[in-house]
């Protein structure tokens, strides 16, 4: 069986004003000044998408408690009654929050112990909202610019060296580990990091994207960030990896890995959960020592995925078995079939589609998208005249 699904609007101060509303050609998003920075197609019970079964509207965590059957066995035997995956897509126009996924041991201690003690779940310090892991690939719709990682610490110095005022923050990085020294940097006192920072935005290149001091100045300014009291986050832009990627361009960021979005648009497919600690960045609650205690600081070399290519479909394989995902470009004389192994969601990217499963024909809209529960077969079909994009969302098992 298939369903038509209606996602969930996310609005956070970072998102975009004009994206999500023209991809979902709703004016009004647009009209009311307010930025919307994320899209949800997922049974997730923070925003839970709506599912439109036989005239009936039900979100669609609601949904599958009652039909269970659209799960296969072996996926409810590793997930439970729920998508094991949340698909999203993004306009990022201000940096996102430093922040850290736990892993699945972590997040179910954390989510253990918030429970004992009473924290609201919906409580502005709750830092565990469910008790699943949240690795997460990103797939980018534009030019996209990210934090992802730890450089090297020959990267690190060489970044820091350009400014007399981080000889301090030098030392410190060729003396300690590298965890050691990334928390006493993110402890720093407000007027320790003023004497850090603002030399730097005095001295910033103005439009080398690839080095911090881009990063930093526009920080400064889009986030109005104050100059007596800096954010400590802003030091990451000289410990982790500054990444860009091209439209079509993917990334995985495993669990307990330093990351966050800088700009752009992108697709974000990851395991059903919200579990996020932050660092900086953000005036949103900050954790820390939870942070500090899960965080892996060791560098890595961000392994940008470029896309398997087979005729009309490419492939991002992340070998995680809570996602996988496959971008589908048709257009009106190429359709596309597929006998679905587990439940999946088909989303429109860019024009129409048509999906027909058994006797049923429906017509997906650009923006919207369909549930198609496990064991279905589809044929897609380009239902604009200058074709379609459709991104294929599953489980990984």
């Amino acid at each position: 069986m298939i369903c038509l699904l209606e996602g969930a609007v996310e609005r956070y101060a970072w998102g975009g004003y004009d994206y999500i509303g023209g991809l979902l050609d709703e004016p009004s998003l647009r009209r009311q000044g307010r930025p919307v920075a994320e899209l949800w197609f997922g049974d997730h019970p923070k925003a839970p998408a709506i599912i439109v079964d036989r005239g009936q509207e039900l979100p669609l965590d609601r949904w599958l408690s009652a039909h269970p059957e659209a799960l296969t066995e072996h996926a409810r035997a590793a997930f439970g009654e729920r998508l094991s995956f949340l698909l999203k897509i993004l306009d990022v126009r201000l940096p996102l929050s430093i922040q850290v996924h736990p892993d699945k041991r972590q997040a179910e201690i954390g989510f253990a112990r918030e429970e004992r003690a009473g924290v609201p779940r919906d409580a502005p310090e709750r830092l565990y909202k469910d008790d699943n892991h949240k690795p997460e690939m990103m797939v980018a719709l534009s030019e996209f610019w990210l934090l992802h990682g730890f450089a090297g610490k020959a990267e690190i110095l060489r970044r820091l060296s350009h400014y007399p005022a981080l000889a301090e923050v030098g030392a410190m990085i060729e003396a300690l580990p590298l965890d050691e020294a990334y928390g006493k940097i993110m402890r720093a006192r407000p007027e320790t990091l003023a004497g850090w920072l603002l030399p730097v935005l005095e001295a910033a290149p103005v439009g080398d994207m690839r080095e911090p001091g881009y990063w930093i100045r526009y920080s400064f300014e889009a986030m109005a960030i104050s100059r007596e009291a800096p954010d400590p986050g802003l030091m990451c832009f000289f410990l982790f990896n500054i990444v860009h990627l091209r439209p079509g361009e993917g990334l995985v960021q495993l669990a307990r890995l330093p990351h966050a979005y800088l700009r752009g648009q992108n697709i974000e497919l990851m395991a059903a959960s919200d579990n996020v600690l932050r660092a900086g960045l953000t005036p949103k609650y900050v954790a820390l020592d939870e942070l500090l205690g899960i965080v892996r600081t060791d560098p890595v070399e961000p392994d940008i995925l470029p896309g398997q290519r087979q005729g009309d479909v490419t492939r991002y394989p992340a070998e995680i078995p809570d996602f996988a995902m496959e971008l589908i470009g048709l257009t009106p004389d190429r359709h596309w079939r597929k006998t679905l192994e587990q439940a999946s969601i088909i989303f429109a990217l860019e024009g129409d589609v048509a999906i027909h499963c058994a006797d049923v024909v429906l017509r997906i809209p650009q923006g919207r998208a369909a549930f198609a529960a496990a064991g279905a077969g589809v044929e897609c079909r380009a239902a604009s005249q200058d074709g379609c994009r459709l991104v294929y969302a599953t489980s990984g098992l």
